[in-house]
C-alpha cells in the first residue's frame, strides 16, 4: 500500500464486525470517536491477520466505551488501568494483536504512571488515544492535556497550567511508534493503525478531536471544529516534536500532524520471551 489514497471502500465488510444492535452510539454529533473507530475496525479487517487475533482493551470514558459496538474481544476496566490489563494479556498471549482504544484522561491523567512506565518498557501494544482534551463524560473538567487558555468546567476564566505535549513525551519515552491525526484524516489514520499492528513495542496515535462539550464552551461548534481541522492542520512528518504542542484554539497557530516517529527497538515482551527461551535451555 503506498499511499493513504490506495485504500478502496469495504463498508459492507465493516459492518459487519460492528454490533448494529447496540445501536445508535452514546456519542454526540459530531464527535470524532466514531471515525476513530471505524478507521480502528478498517484496519483490523485489511492487516491480513485472523479477527480474533486482534483483541481491544479500554478504560472509563466517552472513547472507552467503543469495544462494546465491535465484534472483538475486549476488556472495559478500571478507570486509568487500560494499559497494564494490556501490557499482562500481550506478556501471556504474545500472539495477540492488542490495542488500547482510550480517552486522554484515561490514559495519560488517571492512568499516567502506567503510560509513562508501559513506554518505558516498549511494551508491544497498541494505543489509539482519543486526545479530546477535558473529562467529557464526566462533565468537563480539565484534564493533562487541556491547552493553556482554554475554558472547562473546572477552568471557567481560562485554563493556566501547562498541558502534555503527547508525542515528544512518548517520543522521549522510548515508543517504537508515535504519530498524531485528526478526525478529518481518516485514510491517514486507518493507514497509521495499520502500520502500529506492524511495530515490536509501544505504539501510539493520538487523534485530535476535541469534546463537543468542550468546544462548545469555548464557542466553537462541531462544523466549526472540522473546519478548524480543515484550515489549520499541517502534515510535517518529520516535525521537531517539542514544537508542536497542541494550541489554544483561540490561538491561530498550526496543528502539526502525522507520523512522526518509526524505530526498531525491541519489545519488552520479545526480549522477555527470549530470556525465558535461554533459562529452559539451561543457558
Amino acid at each position: 500500500m503506498s499511499s493513504a489514497e490506495s485504500l478502496t471502500p469495504i463498508t459492507d465488510d465493516i459492518k459487519k464486525l460492528l454490533r448494529l444492535e447496540r445501536l445508535p452510539h452514546i456519542w454526540c454529533g459530531g464527535c470524532g470517536i466514531g471515525v476513530a473507530m471505524k478507521a480502528y475496525i478498517e484496519a483490523v479487517l485489511r492487516s491480513g491477520m485472523e479477527v480474533d487475533k486482534h483483541v481491544l482493551v479500554s478504560g472509563i470514558g466517552c472513547s472507552s466505551r467503543m469495544p462494546g459496538y465491535v465484534k472483538l474481544d475486549g476488556y472495559h476496566v478500571t478507570h486509568g488501568r487500560g494499559i497494564p490489563f494490556a501490557v499482562g494479556l500481550k506478556t501471556a498471549r504474545p500472539d495477540l494483536e492488542v490495542t488500547v482504544f482510550a480517552g486522554d484522561g484515561d490514559l495519560v491523567t488517571i492512568g499516567g504512571n502506567h503510560f509513562i512506565h508501559a513506554i518505558r518498557r516498549n511494551d508491544d501494544i497498541n494505543v489509539i488515544m482519543i486526545n479530546n482534551f477535558t473529562y467529557g463524560m464526566t462533565g468537563g473538567q480539565y484534564g493533562g492535556t487541556t491547552p493553556r487558555g482554554s475554558r472547562t468546567l473546572t477552568s471557567p476564566y481560562g485554563h493556566i497550567e501547562r498541558s502534555f505535549n503527547i508525542p515528544y513525551m512518548a517520543a522521549s519515552l522510548g515508543a517504537s511508534y508515535v504519530a498524531r491525526w485528526s478526525p478529518l484524516h481518516y485514510r491517514e489514520l486507518t493507514k497509521t493503525i495499520l502500520e502500529m499492528f506492524e511495530v515490536d513495542g509501544f505504539a501510539i496515535v493520538e487523534v485530535v478531536s476535541p469534546c463537543i462539550m468542550y468546544t462548545g464552551m469555548n464557542a466553537m461548534e462541531a462544523v466549526h471544529m472540522m473546519k478548524m481541522f480543515k484550515e489549520r492542520c499541517v502534515i510535517n512528518h518529520n516535525a521537531d516534536l517539542s514544537k508542536i504542542g497542541i494550541p489554544s484554539f483561540k490561538e491561530d497557530k498550526p496543528i502539526v500532524l502525522g507520523n512522526f516517529l518509526r524505530r526498531e527497538i525491541p519489545s519488552f515482551q520479545t526480549l522477555y520471551r527470549e530470556e525465558v527461551i535461554k533459562r529452559a535451555r539451561g543457558r
